[in-house]
């Protein structure tokens, strides 16, 4: 694996400027990938390696660009949890480790740059050279990844009784002998206001 130095400037040009979160996701994921036993993430070791984030923060994108995980390759869950943690799996072994950044690393950067007076900035430095106990947590977990979770084909495709529109993977909800997709079921997260083309739809009645 590249060093911490390579790794952070991709991940930087990747998320577009630095930042202290970028330095945390690059080092977290050094540490994960190596407690987990994954040596190259993006080659040899690339179908081994799944991750679960906790938050859609900067870290995210240098986790991303770490390990070569993403949503579409289906190798990065997301779970909406807002915490500045991630889990990384090793799907051959079943290891799994969770590393969270610790809220008082932030307080403790102060002792670290206390000439900079911009807080940011003495937390982008001293996440780069903090001891790793300092800025981390670090808890060895077992992760139950259901299979239409995991990486390959959709495993099916249902078509929703409601609207029409085709789910995949294990997205649809059983309600009252009807399959209906999630938007239908109750959780639609936008509003219709009209129709460029109406799909065509084969729904049952």
């Amino acid at each position: 694996m590249e060093s911490f130095e390579t790794l952070l400037e991709i991940s930087t040009k990747i998320h577009g400027h630095i930042c202290a979160g970028q330095v945390i996701g690059v080092r977290m994921s050094m540490l994960g990938l190596a407690r987990i036993g994954i040596d190259d993430p993006k080659g040899a070791d690339r179908k081994k390696l799944y991750i679960l984030v906790e938050i859609d923060r900067c870290a995210t994108d240098a986790i991303q660009s770490v390990t070569g995980c993403s949503l579409g390759k289906r190798s990065m869950r997301w779970k909406d949890f807002g915490i500045m943690a991630a889990t990384y799996v090793n799907l051959e072994t079943g290891k799994a480790i969770r590393i969270t950044a610790l809220e008082e690393s932030r307080e403790a950067s102060k002792k670290y740059y206390p000439a900079l007076a911009n807080k940011y900035q003495q937390q982008l430095e001293a996440y780069k050279i903090m001891p790793e106990d300092e800025l981390f947590s670090f808890q060895e977990v077992t992760v139950d990844i259901p299979e239409c979770e995991k990486p390959g084909r959709p495993m099916r495709r249902v078509q929703c009784d409601a609207c029409g529109d085709h789910v995949q993977d294990c997205r649809e909800v059983e309600e009252s002998g009807k399959s209906l997709c999630r938007a239908c079921a109750g959780e639609r997260y936008y509003t219709i206001i009209g129709y460029q083309r109406k799909p065509q739809q084969n729904i049952r009645r």
